[in-house]
């Protein structure tokens, strides 16, 4: 027969001292968040439309500057005569107009009047647009929404989200569609 294990007594780990790495020169009560510019990336779903949900409250609490931006992708289709690939101008013409319209028409509706807001429309591959124009134009925080994509069709698409995470120049606030909301709406 097997002798039972003796049993054994588990002790509590006592709480870490936690004390400030020396190379910190300034109390916390110095520090401060200076947002001057915020950049919402829209490509006009309800996933983005939610990041500028977020986005309000920080462009009012901090006073800054909010640009909502678009990227035309551009169109290009296989030819069948052995030409190469094929680009229609107009088309992305016609989108580039479009979108200017419409985020005029989300500014207006959607970012009151009291905060300083602006919009940009790009063409080009989104993230790359998208960290480049917050490099040239000292973006201090995006926000940016993710669609939650998963399996074959985060495999086959990526996440322009993830990208954008990997390549800013700033911090990024990413948005997911369903989580927990932190925005209070006041009455």
């Amino acid at each position: 027969m097997k002798k039972p294990a003796p049993k054994r007594k588990i002790q509590k780990a006592k709480p870490a001292k936690r004390t400030a790495p020396r190379s910190v020169s300034r109390r916390t009560d110095d520090l401060t968040i200076g947002l001057k510019k915020i950049l919402v990336p829209i490509d006009f779903s309800d996933h983005s439309k939610k990041a500028l949900r977020y986005a309000l409250p920080f462009a009012l609490q901090f006073k800054a500057e909010l640009v909502l931006m678009y990227v035309v992708e551009p169109t290009i289709y296989p030819s069948d005569f052995g030409f190469g690939q094929v680009g229609f101008p107009d088309v992305e013409k016609e989108l580039h107009e479009k979108a200017k319209t419409e985020l005029q028409e989300l500014l207006k509706t959607s970012v009151p009047e009291t905060v300083n807001s602006s919009s940009v429309v790009s063409t080009g591959i989104p993230f790359v647009e998208i960290t480049t124009y917050a490099q040239a134009e000292n973006i201090d925080l995006i926000i940016v929404a993710t669609h939650g994509r998963t399996g074959v069709e985060h495999i086959l698409f990526g996440s322009t989200a993830e990208k954008i995470i990997r390549k800013a120049p700033c911090p990024v606030l990413v948005v997911r569609a369903e989580e927990h909301d932190f925005i209070n709406e006041r009455a």
